[in-house]
């Protein structure tokens, strides 16, 4: 991953639902928290307007991060984001601390491929459907990977691309697949239009039109 990123931030003293709606209101800087690690957990504040940019980057959401708090550089990954529900602008941000030696689960972001020349698409008329954004996978901090290839290219209609279809890279796991084969989750399929009819349709609306020519025939003689 050849990005880097850093979180400034600094610790949080005033606590509290208030607090935190003067820091948003007033201060233009949003909540936060680190923990996990060998650490207590420690409240900070993040400058909005940097966050919000660095959300602009996906890779972001699968990097490790360097977040720097008091002179200190932590190893973290951003765990959760809390949006307001109607403005959708953030409120609060969770960081976990992370090491080099332990594996942990993130959620990595899907690029789906090839849709526009997909074989269901662009000979058979079909609509692709997506069922996931993103993969939660297992891996060490090291092999997290910036986002996870799902080549739609020779899917036809009626075809479903599962968990089980998709190369991971090496020393990365679905945790999905790791609970056994009832896990193996759709990703994505194409299926027929709607309104559109398929082969058997057809075959059908054939078969009724020549029995009702042979009734024709039948009643003229």
């Amino acid at each position: 991953m050849s990005d880097q990123f850093e979180v400034h931030a600094e610790l949080r003293e005033d606590m509290g639902k208030g607090a935190s709606r003067r820091l948003r209101r007033f201060a233009d800087k949003i909540p936060a928290i680190i923990y996990g690690g060998d650490k207590d957990p420690q409240p900070l504040t993040i400058i909005r307007k940097d966050l919000e940019k660095s959300l602009e980057n996906e890779a972001f959401y699968s990097h490790v991060l360097s977040v720097k708090v008091g002179g200190e550089d932590q190893q973290a990954i951003l765990k959760d984001l809390q949006r307001h529900p109607a403005k959708n602008y953030v409120m609060h941000a969770d960081f976990l601390r992370v090491s080099a030696k332990v594996a942990l689960k993130v959620n990595v972001p899907i690029h789906f491929l090839n849709e526009e020349t997909c074989k269901g698409v662009k000979i058979e008329g079909g609509i692709i459907q997506h069922q996931a954004t993103d993969i939660e996978v297992s891996c060490l901090p090291a092999a997290i990977p910036e986002y996870i290839e799902v080549d739609m290219l020779d899917v036809e209609i009626g075809q479903i691309v599962h968990l089980s279809d998709i190369t991971l890279p090496e020393g990365v796991t679905s945790t999905a697949l790791a609970l056994g084969e009832d896990h193996d989750l759709a990703i994505a399929s194409v299926i027929a239009p709607k309104g559109g009819s398929t082969d058997e349709d057809e075959e059908v609306v054939a078969d009724d039109a020549g029995e009702d020519e042979a009734a024709e025939d039948d009643s003229e003689d």
